[in-house]
C-alpha cells in the first residue's frame, strides 16, 4: 500500500483522502487552517457532504487518515502527493493559480530533503499548460531536482459531483492520467488499479490533454444546461408545450442522453461557471473566439431572472411583496452557495423592492455570510412560506419535492408558486393554486 499525502482539504481533497484511506492506504492530508485540521482529526468534515462524516470518522479512528498543518511533514511521510487546492476565478475569468504555485513551492522544498522517488500529481483544475509551465518549474526550483529524474509528475483531473462526491471518489466512470513520462504514469496507474480493480477505464495521455479533458467535460455539461434552458424559454411562448416533455423525448436519443437536460434556473457551484470562464479566457489568449462558450455563460446569467419575472408579472409588481425562496445551495446534497442561482434570484427580488424570506436544509450558515442580513433566513419551510405573496422553488431538495398545493394554500397570504426546478405536477398545482414554472407553455 502506498503512503499518500493530499495538499488541500476541500471537497476534492478530503473526499479523495477518505477514498484512499478506505482502501487501506495511509493518508496524510494538509491544510493551512488549524480549525479544519482539528475538525478532520476529530472525524468531522468542515463542509456538508452526504455520507462523508461517517466514513471520515471510520478512517480517522482506524488510524489511516490524519490531517496536519505542516505540508513538509505531509510530503515527507508519503510516496505520492496530490495537489487539490482551489483555483478560483480572477476578475478576468482566468483561473487563479496562486494557491497551486504556493503548494508546488512547499512541495518542492520538502522534496529537497527526500532522497527517494516521489510522484507529484496535480488534481486541481488548471488550464492547459499550468502543470508544465507553473507546477513543474516551481517544484524543480524549490527542490533542486529535475522532473522525470528526481521526481515524477502527472496531471489527474477529478470529476466529482458535490452531493455525490464520496460515491464518485469510490466509483469513478473513468480515470484520466496525464503523464510526464512512463514511470510517473505507471506509478499512478498501479495505484488506481489497486483502488478500483480492472473495471474502471484508465486513459493515459499527455499532461496538456488531461488538463483540457477536464475543461471540455465541464464545458459540455454547461452547454447542455444552457441549451435546455434556451429551449425552455421557447416553450414558455408556445401554447401547451412543456420542456419536460421535450427533454424526455430528446434524451432518449442515444446521441444526446437524458442527463443535464433538466430545465431550471441555471447552473452554479464552484466548477461549471468558473471552469467555463477559464476556458473562455484560455481560448482568447490562444487567439480563438469562443462564441459558443460565451453564449452559454450569457444564457446562464439571465436564466435565474426568469422566475423573478414570472412572479413580478403575476403579482403586478414586487414592491413591498413578501417572496419566499425555497433552496439556497446551488444544488441539493450540499451546503455550497458559491455562484448559486438563488443568490441571483434574491438580488433581483431585492432590487425590485420585495421582502425576501429564505430557507435551505443545509446552506443557511453559508448563505448568511453572503446575504449579510438583507434577507430573513428561516429555520423551516413552514416559516419561510408563512404569509408570503409568492414562493419560488430554487433548489430541488427532497424536502421540497413532496410538498402539495395544500401546504402552500394553508400558509401563504397569496398562494402563488413558481417552480424553478420543475419538481411539481402542473396539472395538480394549477387546479388549486396560482402556478408558474420554467419551460411551461402558455394556456392553449
Amino acid at each position: 500500500m502506498a503512503s499518500i499525502s493530499i495538499m488541500g482539504t476541500g471537497y476534492v481533497g478530503l473526499c479523495t483522502a477518505v477514498a484512499f484511506a478506505l482502501r487501506g492506504h495511509m493518508v496524510t492530508a494538509s491544510t493551512k487552517d488549524p480549525r479544519k485540521a482539528e475538525l478532520i482529526n476529530g472525524g468531522r468534515p468542515p463542509f456538508y457532504e452526504p455520507g462523508l462524516e461517517e466514513l471520515l470518522r471510520k478512517v480517522v479512528e482506524e488510524g489511516r487518515l490524519r490531517c496536519v498543518v505542516d505540508r513538509r511533514e505531509a510530503v515527507l511521510s508519503s510516496d505520492i502527493t496530490f495537489i487539490t487546492v482551489a483555483t478560483p476565478s480572477l476578475p478576468s475569468g482566468e483561473a487563479d493559480l496562486s494557491l497551486v504555485k504556493e503548494a508546488a513551492r512547499e512541495l518542492g522544498e520538502a522534496l529537497k530533503e527526500k532522497p527517494s522517488y516521489h510522484v507529484v500529481v496535480v488534481k486541481s483544475t488548471v488550464p492547459p499548460g499550468s502543470t508544465m509551465k507553473v507546477v513543474k518549474p516551481t517544484v524543480e526550483e524549490a527542490s533542486g531536482k529535475e522532473a522525470g529524474e528526481g521526481f515524477g509528475l502527472a496531471m489527474n483531473p477529478e470529476f466529482l459531483r458535490e452531493g455525490s462526491a464520496i460515491h464518485d471518489s469510490l466509483n469513478p466512470d473513468r480515470v484520466i492520467i496525464g503523464e510526464l513520462d512512463r514511470r510517473s504514469g505507471d506509478t499512478l496507474e498501479e495505484l488506481y488499479r489497486g483502488l478500483y480493480g480492472g473495471e474502471t477505464p484508465i486513459i493515459r495521455t499527455n499532461i496538456y490533454t488531461a488538463e483540457l479533458i477536464k475543461y471540455a467535460n465541464n464545458a459540455f455539461l454547461a452547454l447542455k444546461v444552457s441549451f435546455i434552458n434556451s429551449i425552455a424559454n421557447i416553450c414558455e411562448r408556445l401554447p401547451g408545450v412543456d420542456v419536460v416533455d421535450v427533454a424526455r423525448a430528446i434524451g432518449i436519443d442515444k446521441r444526446i442522453g437524458p442527463l443535464f437536460l433538466n430545465a431550471g434556473v441555471g447552473f452554479g457551484g464552484s466548477c461549471l461557471p468558473k471552469d467555463l470562464r477559464a476556458l473562455v479566457a484560455l481560448s482568447r489568449s490562444l487567439g480563438f473566439n469562443p462564441s459558443l462558450l460565451e453564449e452559454a455563460l450569457k444564457v446562464n446569467d439571465l436564466q435565474p431572472l426568469r422566475v423573478v419575472e414570472m412572479a413580478e408579472r403575476r403579482l403586478g409588481g414586487l414592491e413591498g411583496r413578501v417572496v419566499a425562496v425555497l433552496g439556497l445551495s446551488f444544488k441539493p446534497g450540499t451546503d455550497d452557495v458559491r455562484e448559486a442561482p438563488s443568490l441571483k434570484v434574491i438580488e433581483a427580488l431585492l432590487r425590485r423592492g420585495a421582502y425576501v424570506k429564505a430557507y435551505d436544509p443545509a446552506a443557511l450558515e453559508n448563505a448568511k455570510r453572503m446575504l449579510r442580513g438583507r434577507v430573513q433566513l428561516c429555520s423551516s419551510k413552514e416559516e419561510c412560506v408563512e404569509e408570503a405573496d409568492c414562493c419560488i422553488l430554487v433548489t430541488e431538495w427532497d424536502e421540497f419535492k413532496g410538498l402539495t398545493p395544500s401546504f402552500f394554500k394553508e400558509r401563504m397570504r397569496r398562494p402563488l408558486v413558481v417552480d424553478g426546478r420543475r419538481v411539481y405536477d402542473p396539472e395538480l398545482f394549477k387546479g388549486e393554486v396560482e402556478f408558474e414554472a420554467v419551460g411551461l407553455g402558455v394556456e392553449g
